[in-house]
């Protein structure tokens, strides 16, 4: 397709392969090229995977440019964050883009010349706040700093939820330009044979995601449970729990479209790609009682507190068994999730980035 978006020709986004910010990248990315934009992605992080690579190549209109510097909530970064920067503004030179679109948070302070979006999907500060319920340890106040000036240099800051960016402002005190843009995902029109099983997916070391909570009640459950998603140090075996690791999107989606019951107590998610991409499946979901997700999900979602095993177990077992009102709740995620459609969010970043190029480079007469 070619680009009728005459002030918007070349994006530089920046984006890491580690969990659901490569799937939101994804699919904004290929709604971008889709409409003509050209893409320059530049990863950190650990390196894409050959699935991954495969992914891109797939599109038109997108250049990789790749690196292995540490993101900022890693351990000790500071020193990759740097030569980071110096690698990011030497590609903005050499790209001309129109917008820089930033999936991480410190980037955004760097002297850039075109306008800069930082889209903040999680942080460390609100992170601890709703898991641990406690302030930021000391050792983390320089991220907080970093951060802070990160999000302050942006043109506009993004979150995938009014929750996330309530937190953003209270941690880090911006207040200039913020807009939510909801997470999107394409939406398929099969049909589902659903199977007699719970799926979660997620990091399991994540105690934000509480899948120890999900996997201490699989013995009083009588569908066996799949969580998909590293599981890095974690030998404890769980009776029923199918630690399934990091799998293929494909793979997951195929999971997902035999799932009946789509699980994720969590403590701590700002938006829950995951979960939009269970929904889309017609997947019954049981979700953690935490305001982002009733922002998202509303009456769509069965709700539970995240510290009460008991209640998650009788929130599962319920709709197992119940298959009219397992089949409610499917056909109820599936209509609240069309509303999260991929087009909407494209479009509404599309928006965004003119406006903000409109303001910084304004046309004369105009």
């Amino acid at each position: 397709m070619e680009n009728e978006i005459s002030n918007l020709n070349r994006i530089l986004m920046t984006a890491d392969a580690v969990g659901g910010v490569w799937n939101y990248a994804m699919e904004l990315i290929k709604g971008l090229s889709d409409r003509g934009i050209e893409i320059a992605l530049a990863t950190m992080g650990p390196l894409p995977d050959a699935e991954k690579r495969k992914f891109l190549a797939g599109m038109k209109n997108v250049e990789l440019f790749e690196s292995s510097f540490k993101l900022e909530w890693m351990e000790q970064p500071w020193e990759d964050i740097e030569e980071a920067s110096e690698w990011l503004l030497e590609l903005e030179i050499m790209l001309h883009p129109n917008i820089i679109h930033l999936n991480n948070l410190v980037h955004g302070a760097l002297p850039w010349h075109s306008p800069v979006v930082v889209v903040a999907h999680s942080c460390v500060c609100s992170w601890f706040e709703k898991v641990k319920g406690k302030k930021i340890p000391s050792d983390w106040q320089y991220y907080r700093k970093r951060v802070s000036e990160g999000l302050r240099g942006a043109d506009a800051v993004v979150a995938p939820s009014k929750a996330m960016m309530e937190m953003l402002k209270n941690h880090y005190g911006i207040s200039d330009l913020c807009k939510v843009i909801y997470n999107g995902r394409s939406a398929g029109n099969k049909t589902f044979a659903k199977k007699n099983m719970v799926l979660s997916a997620g990091r399991v070391w994540d105690e934000g995601k509480n899948m120890d909570a999900l996997m201490s009640i699989a013995s009083e459950i009588p569908w066996p449970i799949f969580i998909a998603g590293d599981h890095a140090d974690r030998p404890v075996k769980y009776e029923k729990v199918n630690l399934l690791g990091q799998i293929p999107y494909e793979t997951l989606n195929a999971l997902m479209s035999d799932a009946a019951v789509y699980a994720l107590p969590a403590r701590y998610e700002p938006f829950g790609l995951s979960i939009l991409e269970a929904a889309g499946n017609e997947c019954a979901l049981v979700l953690g009682d935490i305001e982002s997700l009733r922002e998202i999900w509303g009456d769509a979602a069965i709700y539970v507190n995240p510290n009460d095993r008991e209640e998650l177990k009788a929130a599962i077992n319920k709709l197992i068994n119940n298959e009219s009102l397992r089949n409610q709740y499917g056909q109820k995620a599936r209509q609240r999730a069309s509303q999260f459609s991929s087009d909407i969010m494209v479009k509404n970043y599309i928006e965004l980035y003119q406006n903000l190029i409109c303001k910084k480079f304004p046309v004369p007469g105009r």
